[in-house]
């Protein structure tokens, strides 16, 4: 097969070969087969594949060839199923090491995917995908030729980006996960009354100073992981480092207004700012997210869903205007013989609306005519069907990255 012009590049995939020119290699779908692109020597090449023939510019890899065929159908066509008679779990290996994840599959296939996956769980770890080369003796030699700079650096990159990978790893999760701990419980207390009168001066002392340790290991453990990273700017674009950052740098704001301007200064705008700044560091919590897999399930989730929740939104900005300018209307704009002035206006009615489609109900205004309360009950029991119907799509979503998620860490080799 012949994909593009151009000097060709071929593919042997377990016996069957496809030709592509290297231009197609750039933009290629698959993460696997574009990395190639950006190989510059056959030691590169070797960490991808797992045999390369020069003479041919032939790159062999020892996979499933009728899997990889209908991996193909879906860089062509955009749809991806199962292979007829081949195991889910099987093919899902093989969509891991080509870089697509269950997502990419249909919604039928998905479906098969995480009941067999749910099926087999206590039992099922899916491979490796990377390092694939690593039983070639050569691509041995040429990773040891490396030196030992290059390993020391690739241990230090997964003790802090992988809490699994290490006993090692572990322990700085622990550390990482107590100073987090201790820093909320500070920032908490910090908020008491107590702690801000007079007589305890040198308790609010002491949490600047276990305050100030805190921010010492979060601003070095950042140093430390952006210095050993394989790729800088990458490292600056992940989410995780992005919130570490909203984390860090409030404090030395902080700590620069205070010296500028003094924290007792007459300027309210500067004394408001510097409040602003110290809540900023609730964003500290979310740095649990590195070591708990269950808050990376709810960002990616979050992540993959944004069509969802913007339906759900939408759902509830129509139902809310609608239900907000018919309680307006029987609660205060007609002459009943009541008027509710909880319902003056339609933004005050939007208030009733939004807690009563959320089954919370406060109490703090409710109706009191009866077409208004006829509106009430409708409200409620749309609110309920509209909520539910994207939870689906939502709670499905959710399980499948539990389930990527869950198998990343478990690939994680504990030395």
């Amino acid at each position: 097969m012949n994909f593009g012009r151009g000097p060709p590049v071929v593919l042997n995939v377990g016996g069957t070969r496809y030709s592509f020119s290297r231009e197609v290699l750039k933009d290629f779908p698959l993460r696997r087969v574009s990395r190639l692109h950006g190989c510059l020597s056959e030691q590169d090449v070797l960490e991808v594949c797992d045999d390369y023939d020069r003479e041919r510019n032939e790159y062999f890899f020892d996979r499933h060839s009728e899997a990889f065929g209908f991996i193909m159908l879906y860089v062509r066509h955009g749809h991806l199923r199962f292979v007829p008679h081949m195991c889910e779990l099987s093919f899902y290996n093989e969509l891991l090491y080509w870089g697509l994840e269950g997502s990419h599959l249909d919604y039928c296939c998905q479906r098969r995917l995480d009941d067999r996956l749910a099926e087999s769980r206590p039992y099922y770890c899916p491979e490796e995908p990377a390092g694939d080369a690593g039983g070639d003796p050569r691509a041995k030699g040429r990773r040891a030729a490396g030196g030992e700079g290059g390993k020391w650096l690739e241990r230090m990159r997964r003790t802090f980006e992988e809490p699994t990978s290490s006993l090692a790893a572990q322990v700085l999760a622990t550390v990482s996960i107590l100073f987090v701990i201790v820093s909320m419980v500070v920032l908490c207390a910090s908020t008491l009354p107590e702690w801000r009168a007079p007589e305890n001066r040198s308790v609010e002392e002491q949490s600047r100073i276990i305050e100030a340790i805190c921010i010492g290991w979060f601003t070095a453990e950042c140093i430390v992981r952006f210095i050993v990273s394989k790729n800088k700017c990458e490292f600056v674009r992940r989410p995780l480092n992005i919130i570490d950052l909203l984390a860090i740098t409030p404090y030395y704001i902080s700590v620069l207004m205070t010296v500028f301007t003094g924290e007792n200064s007459q300027l309210q705008r500067a004394g408001v700012t510097l409040r602003v700044l110290r809540m900023m560091r609730i964003f500290w919590v979310i740095k649990l997210a590195r070591h708990f897999i269950g808050l990376q399930t709810l960002g990616l989730t979050l992540k993959r869903c944004y069509r969802e929740m913007v339906m759900l939104l939408v759902f509830i900005c129509v139902a809310m205007a609608i239900f907000s300018a018919l309680s307006q209307l029987l609660e205060n704009g007609l002459d009943l013989g009541t008027k509710n002035k909880d319902y003056a206006s339609i933004p005050a009615a939007c208030w009733w609306v939004i807690i009563s489609m959320t089954t919370v109900g406060y109490g703090d205004m409710c109706p009191i005519t009866v077409p208004g309360r006829i509106l009430g009950g409708i409200c409620v029991v749309s609110g309920i069907v509209l909520l539910a119907l994207p939870i689906t799509f939502i709670y499905h979503s959710f399980v499948q990255c539990y389930h990527e998620l869950k198998f990343r860490s478990a690939r994680a080799p504990v030395p």
